[in-house]
């Protein structure tokens, strides 16, 4: 290579689930394998990249919103929209400025193949592709594997049937393979992702069947679902939990507290199997944090269905509630439903349920107060290391030690801000 040359600069970006950031991970591997330099995508590079989402209309603005930063920041780099949003509505990203390349969810594996072949990176001038040698990549402390995508539900607000096709799973040797170079690579953690990560099924292996596979012919040390629907919950998947490496979460969506909402959002189950769902992890899980999602505004949502969910919500005690007011997607059968609630009153619904969210939040990690809990911890700023316990409360605390990437003790001490503050960090119990 002439040295004169510099290394081409990658800046792979998400925006989405942890789905599109199991797909960006793999991406970012196959970037460093193949030479090319990648940044943060807060940093000037050469070729931007965007995993798109479109599940709102604000997550179709963030993605406008980085995709006109990133050519901003570079106006002579290429610009990549890749993902759901891409697949979606590519003719309106196409219509931004500085927007170079558009791909859809079944053109991401061909990504490098399609940038090297689109003729783009010619006009950056003096630049090598790669550097012949494969990169260290600075990944998160979490690994995201991708075991399931498509969705051959019609939860009629739902736009992702639309944009990730029909449900296919990975191959459970593949599935292996991947952790197990995880755990090579140093992660402690792996969160399995999907779209309907529940619905796992590969020449006959359920998701039981994986998560049994995994523990026994893998060395990680925790391993993380990223959601499940209340249906998918049975006594044989939970009892799988007596293995302290699966985290003590479950993201268990609910949308609605309604069974009337539930009906018309075509959600395939009634509030009592959700609470018969929650009873049973609780039963079986201690300590365990359930988290969900709830959509207010949905179209003929009355103020009577709104207490429903709320009052189901403060009921039942969630460690961390995700609040959407209802966004219509085009192509969904929720679009075309009349009745739609006003944007005040959407917007005074969930302020009040983002209330009811933060005081649950803040309880849930009040409860843990005066517990020493194994935290991971990921991250450092000003001193102060951040971390997360298997059961998702973010903890804070004071080290000069490097602890990145070491799973260790901490008693926790104080419930500040969207955390828990602890000390007694003893880095002689090892990684």
């Amino acid at each position: 290579m002439n040295r004169s040359l510099k290394i081409l600069r990658v800046a792979l970006d998400t925006v989405g689930c942890k789905l599109n950031q199991a797909e960006t991970q793999l991406l970012a591997r196959q970037f460093a394998r193949a030479g090319y330099r990648l940044v943060s995508a807060d940093d000037e590079a050469d070729v931007y990249i965007l995993n798109t989402c479109t599940v709102t209309h604000v997550a179709d603005r963030k993605c406008r919103q980085r995709l006109r930063l990133a050519h901003r920041r570079n106006p002579d780099g290429v610009v990549v929209a890749m993902g759901c949003y891409a697949e979606r509505a590519g003719n309106e990203l196409a219509r931004l400025e500085g927007v170079d390349l558009i791909l859809g969810n079944s053109e991401k594996s061909d990504l490098i193949e399609r940038l090297e072949e689109s003729g783009r990176l010619g006009r950056l001038g003096r630049l090598s592709y790669r550097q012949g040698g494969s990169a260290i990549v600075d990944f998160r402390t979490r690994a995201m594997v991708k075991v399931h995508d498509g969705c051959n539900s019609s939860c009629s607000y739902c736009i992702v049937p639309l944009v990730r096709g029909r449900e296919k799973s990975t191959p459970v040797d593949q599935v292996i393979g991947e952790v197990r170079q995880r755990v090579a690579e140093g992660y402690k953690e792996v969160v399995l992702t999907g779209t309907k990560v529940g619905l796992y099924r590969y020449d006959g292996v359920n998701l039981a069947g994986l998560l049994q596979r995994i523990l026994t012919e893998t060395d990680i040390k925790r391993l993380r679902l990223s959601s499940l629907q209340p249906g998918e919950i049975s006594p044989e998947l939970i009892g799988l939990w007596r293995d302290e490496r699966l985290c003590r979460h479950f993201h268990l969506s609910l949308q609605s507290g309604s069974d009337g909402m539930l009906r018309r959002m075509k959600r395939g189950y009634t509030v009592s199997r959700y609470q018969k769902a929650v009873a049973l992890i609780r039963d079986m899980v201690p300590g365990v944090a359930i988290t969900t999602d709830i959509i207010v505004g949905f179209p003929g949502e009355t103020e009577a269905e709104f207490e429903e969910s709320y009052e189901l919500c403060r009921q039942t005690g969630f460690a961390r509630i995700h609040v959407f007011p209802y966004s219509p997607r085009q192509g969904t059968q929720a679009a075309q439903l009349p009745e739609r609630v006003g944007d005040g009153v959407k917007r005074e619904r969930s302020h009040k349920m983002l209330a009811l969210a933060a005081e649950s939040a803040r309880n849930f990690r009040q409860r843990f107060l005066g517990e020493t809990m194994t935290v991971l911890w990921e991250k450092q700023s000003g001193g102060v290391w951040s971390g997360l316990t298997d059961n998702y409360i973010r903890v804070y605390a004071k080290s000069d030690e490097d602890l990145a990437n070491k799973l260790l003790p901490v008693k926790l001490t104080e419930v500040k801000g969207e955390g828990v503050w602890g000390y007694s960090i003893k880095t002689d119990y090892g990684v």
